[in-house]
């Protein structure tokens, strides 16, 4: 579509870490789609806001906007916040038609980089495969669609590793919350090591509370050798899954 541009909008961090992040993020989305323009917004707490990134590609003469929402999982802000801004946007200029995009959630290239995250992670365990157990670890969602999505990655990547013991956690809003499933492993007896993978996009307050809740079932379980991989990142794969998802469904 001619004069159509990429609107990235992110949810907003008051963590330095996590906005560097998600501006290198829309760094390699423009880089992937170039030409075509991209201006990102972010939902909360920071600027630019939507409608200011809204404005940047209308001023631009975009007419046409492919709104992504930098979400893994579709809840309330993919449901219901990110498009009553879009609505309120369009309603200011409304010769300019948009359509928002789906969140990341199973895309093919999410997936192998959560492959990567692991594969690295492995590299460092002392104990065999059998008694080793991987937690991934959701952000949480009242929605029992975004529930279900992450429960649904979980299985994914348990079937393409080498890990028999895989269990889906979740940080907050819903069950089990992963205090609770460190402790009920850590009790079992069966395992010599312990992955904590979060499947969260940047640094944040998300990500150190899981570091700090995983460190201290290290200190109550020293016996048991406790892993943290890395989240996703600012990765070109995650760049190449937002451009697929927002200009080919």
């Amino acid at each position: 579509m001619n004069n159509a541009g990429i609107l990235l909008i992110g949810h907003g961090t008051r963590d330095v870490v996590g906005t560097r992040q998600f501006f290198e993020l829309e760094k390699h989305l423009a880089e992937h789609v170039f030409p075509r323009p991209v201006a990102a917004g972010l939902l909360e707490f920071q600027s630019p806001t939507i409608p200011e990134a809204w404005a940047k590609l209308s001023d631009a003469g975009v007419t046409h906007m492919h709104v992504a929402p930098l979400l893994l999982f579709a809840a309330g802000h993919a449901k219901q916040d990110i498009p009553e801004i879009l609505r309120e946007c369009q309603a200011r200029k409304p010769a300019i038609t948009y359509a928002q995009s789906r969140p990341l959630s199973r895309h093919a290239a999410i997936i192998e980089l959560a492959m990567q995250r692991l594969r690295a992670t492995l590299g460092s365990s002392r104990n065999s495969l059998e008694r080793t157990a991987l937690v991934m670890v959701g952000r949480g969602s009242h929605d029992p669609c975004a529930k279900a999505d992450m429960r649904i990655l979980t299985e994914l990547v348990k079937a393409r590793s080498c890990l028999t013991h895989v269990f889906t956690t979740f940080y907050a809003m819903t069950e089990p919350r992963l205090p609770d499933t460190l402790e009920e492993l850590a009790n079992s007896g069966q395992f010599d090591t312990i992955i904590i993978q979060p499947h969260l996009l940047f640094e944040g307050r998300l990500n150190q509370a899981i570091m700090k809740q995983t460190r201290e079932a290290e200190v109550k379980y020293p016996s048991i050798q406790w892993l943290i991989s890395s989240y996703l990142g600012p990765d070109p794969m995650v760049a190449a899954a937002i451009a697929e998802r927002t200009l080919m469904g």
